[in-house]
């Protein structure tokens, strides 16, 4: 699925919240009921600390960082391509940091961060954590950003067809064999391409790779224990980090927990119908303010709407640029983040009443895009985790079945992961099965309203994980729930006493605290 990141594209999202993190509200008496019982860290199933937690043999050489990350420190970790032939070829890592200023007695360590992808960078999330947390939490860990391997600054960063989305682009929805003949032949180039720009690269681009390297970052501080704060698919890389390497783990937050029995064709479908859901929500809400966006009354007649400008623009794209599935792509970002319905439904007003499309095209370029990068990456870890169909017929199968009842963006996710089933590295058989034995407590924020990292595959993982804790957001259909816009205090608090004190919700079962959801948007203007 595009932007597995969700809450949080490249871009405005980053800005709007380095602007808002520190303004974040942490009080636990903030939150609903259960929310002031906590257990004391050391949490639950842990150990005490065994070695050194705060840096102070780190093997790193920092540098300046360019002044649009602003963050003071940068650097890069020379990693083994196969961790099996460690004397072999390398890539590097590019890492940044906020660093503790708590004195040293009183730090707690790294703290690394990744906002998901795969194949978003890391980087702008050392200072947006930084900032996002109580000030007397964050100065008390070095907050550590990274791009994992191909990835953004790190090196190589992986592309395999720069033009892959250069629109417009052919429909979604194939409106005849041949149709999906077209496309098929396009996720095949992309696969082949891919083979032939980096396939020394690609069989060393699993989840499990990139776990083996946060561990090399860990050995290269000098420390024997991290914490992670992970959303979307860097809940993932947490889990396997955790099973992979049990006695590293000091603190984990999985914000959005992807459902690592499902990786990841079955993840993917499960997305399709929550996705149907909740661009159903933002139909109802747009309808909700006909006065403002005067396009219709009610859900069904919104949805008229939309569909009415997505034929115009497959018939007639704006600027050779944008057409329908480029229309598809913004728009699938309302069942990421409720924070975009005012500007997605005000764009879509003004192309219908009076054909501009300048916020469309915005929107689009700010939050539907995809990058080469992201995209490669996206792809190349998702099609080597584990196995997809090989057989086309099998996809489509499928997405027809899917379709009939969630059809808003089911073949446009079909095709955003249309190369695995051509991918020249196919995966093992199994995903890596979770084991969450003996873990330090883990503390889990989920919304029940999630689409990207649905509420029932998160719980799968809860299962899993017998020392986590969730948080449940109640009604919550934004991909993230920490360091929102606007704050969900009630969330910050659980995070900030987390963090502070190792401090887990006490209430048993799957459901270990709650939280109301942040209201709805009301209508604005763009920007």
């Amino acid at each position: 699925m595009p932007r597995a990141d969700g809450a949080r594209p490249a871009g405005h999202r980053v800005v709007v919240m380095v602007a808002v993190g520190a303004a974040a509200l942490l009080a636990v008496t903030a939150c609903s009921s259960g929310s002031a019982a906590t257990t004391p860290g050391p949490a639950v199933g842990s150990t005490q600390d065994t070695g050194p937690i705060v840096p102070t043999a780190s093997t790193l050489h920092w540098h300046s960082c360019p002044a649009q990350l602003r963050v003071p420190d940068c650097t890069t970790l020379s990693v083994p391509l196969n961790y099996a032939d460690p004397g072999g070829r390398h890539i590097s890592i590019a890492l940044d940091m906020v660093p503790a200023t708590a004195p040293p007695s009183q730090q707690q360590g790294v703290l690394l961060v990744n906002p998901g992808g795969p194949g978003v960078s890391g980087l702008p999330w050392a200072p947006i954590l930084a900032q996002g947390l109580s000030p007397s939490v964050a100065r008390e860990y070095d907050v550590v950003g990274f791009d994992p391997r191909g990835t953004g600054s790190s090196v190589p960063a992986l592309s395999c067809d720069p033009g892959f989305f250069t629109g417009p682009r052919p429909n979604y929805v194939p409106a005849s064999a041949a149709a999906e003949q077209v496309l098929i032949g396009r996720a095949k180039m992309y696969a082949d391409d891919c083979e032939r720009s980096f396939g020394w690269l690609l069989p060393y681009m699993t989840t499990q790779d990139m776990a083996r390297d946060l561990d090399a970052v860990r050995a290269a501080f000098g420390v024997a224990k991290i914490s992670l704060y992970g959303f979307s698919w860097a809940t993932y890389l947490g889990q396997v980090y955790a099973t992979l390497f049990p006695g590293h783990v000091r603190r984990m937050v999985l914000d959005s927990t992807v459902d690592p029995t499902g990786v990841w064709y079955t993840d993917n479908i499960d997305q399709d119908y929550a996705f149907q859901r909740n661009i159903e929500a933002f139909f109802a809400w747009v309808a909700s303010y006909h006065g403002t966006y005067q396009l219709g009354s009610t859900a069904a007649q919104v949805q008229a709407a939309y569909y009415r400008a997505r034929n115009q623009l497959l018939a007639q794209p704006v600027n050779g640029t944008l057409g329908a599935d480029e229309l598809d792509d913004t728009f699938v970002m309302a069942g990421y983040v409720n924070w975009l319905w005012p500007d997605l439904a005000q764009a879509l007003s003004s192309y219908l009443s009076s054909g501009q499309a300048a916020e469309l095209i915005y929107l689009y370029q700010a939050y539907g895009a995809t990058s080469a990068n992201e995209f490669a990456v996206y792809n190349a870890v998702q099609c080597t985790d584990a196995s997809w169909p090989r057989s086309w017929a099998y996809w489509t199968s499928d997405t027809e079945l899917v379709s009939k009842t969630a059809p808003f963006y089911a073949w446009g996710n079909a095709w955003f992961n249309a190369a695995c089933a051509f991918w020249p590295v196919p995966g093992p058989a199994r995903p890596l099965p979770i084991k969450g034995a003996g873990l330090p407590g883990i503390l889990m924020l989920q919304g029940t309203l999630d689409a990207a990292t649905p509420y029932a595959g998160a719980q799968d993982a809860h299962r899993l994980l017998p020392s986590a804790r969730m948080v449940v957001v109640e009604g919550g259909n934004d991909h993230g729930q920490s360091l929102e816009t606007p704050t969900n205090s009630c969330v910050q608090g659980y995070v900030n006493a987390y963090l502070a004190t190792g401090a887990l919700p006490a209430s048993p079962g799957l459901v270990n605290a709650t939280c109301p959801a942040v209201p709805d948007p009301t209508p604005s203007g763009l920007g």
